[in-house]
């Protein structure tokens, strides 16, 4: 399964529960690297290589662990992002 081809609703739900795994688990040493792979692989190209690095030192330093880095970004991607608003398309039809 690519994790960059999901819709947006899956990817929010994943996010969702990515960010709970980063705030109850208490391995950070393992779960730190994982969730910056996780976040490249769901948010391509350089917002999600930041995304990644953002999210490996937000699980590695303790006490960050409640700061939902997964859900800020699919909002970034998808509510403040102005990529994704150029790819709306509006059509309009016009009846004589």
């Amino acid at each position: 399964m690519k994790l960059e081809n999901l819709s947006k609703s899956k990817k929010l739900a994943l996010s969702i529960l990515f960010d709970a795994i980063g705030i109850v688990t208490f391995v950070d040493i393992i779960w730190a690297p994982l969730s910056a792979y996780l976040m490249t692989k769901m948010y391509k190209g350089n917002s999600g290589k930041a995304a990644g690095a953002i999210s490996f030192i937000e699980e590695i330093i303790p006490g960050l662990d409640i700061i939902p880095t997964f859900t800020i970004m699919w909002l970034y991607t998808y509510v403040f992002s102005k990529e994704e608003k150029k790819k709306e398309v509006i059509t309009v039809e016009i009846n004589d």
